[in-house]
């Protein structure tokens, strides 16, 4: 006998399988929360059905950030979570490409607070979201070369013993 949440989790998965197919990379359950990994070409469209059916109604978007795996073919990705209000559910979506080409498409249209959100992943992780309606830095100073929150810096000074980048994910 399934719960509630089984039941809308196991439906979320069996709609969008049916829907997008092979874009669906890989579904997983991680702290209670139901996680998919999907192709980028399908991010604009499956955010967006996930926000229009009408059973689901993922209209809120908690969060969009950006994520970095230095150990791996397609290094770099967004994350978004989202919540459906009428269902008290969140889902969270990712989706990875590789680092040479970071390039995402733009949920701006689908939800207005996806604008900030692009925008500080940019200025972070440097990932273009094509047809953003202004993708420029926001927190940092215009002219740094670099987006501070990849793991292809050391954390601090390199003369410190006291702290060692493995524990934060970096080599």
């Amino acid at each position: 006998m399934f719960s509630i949440k089984e039941e809308l989790n196991n439906n979320i998965i069996s709609k969008l399988t049916i829907r997008f197919g092979n874009g669906i990379l890989f579904h997983e359950l991680s702290y209670d929360t139901l996680c998919i990994t999907i192709d980028k070409n399908i991010i604009f469209d499956c955010i967006d059905y996930l926000y229009k059916e009408e059973t689901l109604k993922y209209r809120f978007l908690t969060t969009l950030c950006g994520i970095h795996y230095l150990d791996s073919e397609k290094s770099i990705g967004v994350i978004y979570h989202l919540h459906s209000l009428t269902n008290n559910h969140r889902i969270r979506i990712k989706s990875f490409t590789e680092i040479e080409n970071p390039v995402f498409p733009s949920i701006t249209t689908i939800f207005n607070a996806a604008n900030w959100m692009e925008r500080e992943t940019y200025d972070f992780f440097g990932i273009i979201f094509e047809n953003h309606p202004n993708l420029k830095r926001i927190l940092n100073a215009d002219d740094i070369n670099y987006f501070p929150m990849r793991k292809e810096y050391p954390i601090e000074d390199t003369t410190r013993d006291d702290k060692n980048d493995n524990m934060f994910g970096r080599s």
